[in-house]
């Protein structure tokens, strides 16, 4: 098996991570995230992260609900994982970090999703006490917090946890898609470590907005089945899989940095363009008027993320820092046309990980395991040149078939 981390320097390696997915029930089968599979469990997410996948850093966001503490304790009485002196819990190759998503809702404005992530079990444990007296349910996922989103950042980072605003342009529940126009009338930008861009959108669509210069991106796949794992992910450079040299990366110390980033194209993305509830047409015009459906006329719109990236951009061309990291618009294998589970299933047993099926497996090999066809449309996935009809209003965007 080829490993998820491998040796690019004397001292650093590259690791791939999604820094997001749920859980949806304990191991006892209490519900978490609602919306979740039934196998997102803490443990499930960890073997499905180190040998399915090959992902090195993994992001598990609801281990602030006390039956998810449980399982994590379960496990690491059971020896199976270890918990890491630089922060993190680790698992045959694989390191997880500790978070959890949290709703903010600012008087007169609409809500959003943050993500907050600790070092150690212990640390996130006490800001659940925290949690406790400012939320209905402690024990479930992306739940409210009833406390100004200032001191909300204020005591993550007091507890040496870092705060990453979640899907920053969708229309439900983030930042500029449903809350405000900008991140400053919401949050102190000083108490950000990153954002989180979401499946619709890209970087050259976050640099219309001048206020997220300084931030590095990530793209993570926001996960609720085991599946979507790695649907999009991040590439870091790091001495190894860890907390504390996760907060190097994003603060781009000692060589470590967040080298690149691996995301939808945001046309596959559920809330890519503007969507018609009234007659399910997502309007898809370069210069569609999205007040009106231009197909029924109706009002009923629900906005994708280019028409409000448009409506609310400071400048009429992206810029994009020098700092940043190539994107890569990433296809997963799941959107691969005729690519169904059997014949996923035999990649994987010939090639081990979706991360060498993506990234290192000549097309050649491919073809042996499943045909010229399926591993041509997995090259030009690679190389960007399918054709993609775009998404909207929660469906996802197509790969047209050749």
């Amino acid at each position: 098996m080829i490993s998820s981390s491998t040796t690019t320097s004397a001292e650093l390696t590259t690791v791939f991570a999604d820094l997001h997915i749920h859980i949806g029930r304990t191991g006892r089968g209490e519900p978490v995230k609602i919306s979740g599979s039934r196998d997102l469990t803490f443990a499930g997410i960890a073997k499905e992260a180190a040998k399915r996948k090959g992902i090195g850093l993994v992001g598990i966001i609801d281990c602030h609900a006390p039956g998810v503490q449980e399982d994590i304790d379960r496990c690491l009485e059971q020896g199976e994982m270890q918990e890491l002196k630089e922060g993190g819990i680790a698992y045959q190759g694989t390191t997880i970090l500790l978070g959890c998503e949290l709703e903010i809702r600012e008087p007169g404005m609409g809500p959003a999703h943050l993500l907050a992530y600790f070092p150690h079990l212990e640390t996130i444990r006490g800001f659940t006490e925290w949690l406790k007296a400012r939320m209905k349910n402690v024990g479930l996922s992306s739940q409210r917090v009833y406390a100004p989103a200032v001191t909300l950042q204020e005591e993550v980072y007091a507890r040496g946890g870092m705060i990453i605003p979640a899907h920053i342009f969708t229309p439900h529940r983030s930042i500029y898609g449903s809350c405000a126009p900008r991140m400053s009338d919401v949050l102190d930008l000083s108490l950000i470590s990153a954002v989180e861009l979401g499946l619709s959108a890209d970087t050259e669509m976050a640099g219309l907005i001048s206020e997220l210069d300084p931030f590095p991106i990530l793209t993570n796949s926001d996960a609720h089945s085991l599946g979507k794992i790695g649907r999009e992910y991040n590439e870091l450079r790091l001495k190894e899989a860890s907390y504390l040299e996760f907060v190097k990366a994003l603060r781009r110390e000692e060589g470590r940095l967040v080298a690149g980033n691996y995301g939808l194209n945001p046309r596959l993305g559920k809330y890519h363009r503007t969507y018609c509830s009234n007659c399910n047409y997502i309007i898809d015009e370069v210069e569609a008027n999205v007040e009106r459906c231009p197909y029924c006329g109706s009002p009923k719109l629900v906005r994708g993320v280019l028409d409000r990236i448009r409506s609310i951009a400071d400048r009429s061309e992206p810029n994009v820092p020098p700092y940043r990291p190539p994107y890569h618009y990433q296809v997963p294998l799941e959107f691969i046309p005729g690519l169904g589970p059997a014949k996923l299933e035999l990649l994987l047993d010939r090639f081990d990980t979706e991360m060498n099926i993506l990234h290192h497996v000549p097309e050649e090999e491919l073809a042996e395991a499943v045909g010229a066809d399926l591993a041509k449309l997995i090259g030009m996935a690679r190389s960007g040149r399918l054709e993609l009809s775009a998404g909207g209003g929660g469906i996802y965007g197509k790969v047209k078939r050749t």
